[in-house]
């Protein structure tokens, strides 16, 4: 069952997540929804709980390679601070520059209740600074300059409207 998906303006998204003490059948039964809910979001890799209203500190990505789940993932080690281009699943069709660094280490538990550390760089390493900034109730137009978030504040209410005016 697809979950519905948060946009900006629901207070939920700006909450900070608490850790999932155990994983049980409910934490279970959440990271099989939020997969399909990624799933049923073309074009699109990563989803944390905060995003479908769950305020727990996990979230679900697939690059290429399956569905995975970090559960209470902390960044641990960054370098290479460099500027990426992103979008959101909670800001539908908005688009900003904002910095990121190249390299993270992220501590974390998976769902099978291991205990794991995760190097990665690139592409991986910006999609984990996503979603763990989501845990803390951070969204994209947080880390971007106060002229890129005001054109990308506008650009939403714009696609907001477009959007409202297509199911009318």
């Amino acid at each position: 069952m697809a979950l519905e998906i948060k946009t900006l303006g629901d207070p939920v998204l700006r909450e900070e997540c608490r850790d999932v003490e155990a994983v049980d059948r409910e934490i279970d039964e959440l990271i099989e929804a939020m997969g399909e809910t990624l799933k049923a979001s073309p074009g699109r890799v990563g989803l944390a709980a905060s995003q479908v209203g769950v305020l727990k500190r996990l979230f679900v990505f697939d690059t290429g390679s399956g569905l995975r789940c970090l559960i209470n993932p902390e960044i641990v080690e960054t370098a290479d601070e460099t500027m990426c281009e992103e979008g959101c699943l909670s800001l539908p069709g908005v688009y900003v520059s904002i910095p990121r660094f190249g390299r993270v280490k992220v501590r974390c538990m998976t769902p099978s209740g291991h205990r794991i550390a995760i190097e990665a760089e690139g592409f991986a390493a910006q999609l984990l600074q996503h979603e763990c900034d989501h845990l803390e109730g951070v969204l994209i137009i947080d880390r971007c300059d106060p002229e890129e978030k005001k054109r990308a504040l506008e650009e939403y209410q714009q696609l907001a409207i477009q959007r409202e005016q297509a199911t009318a």
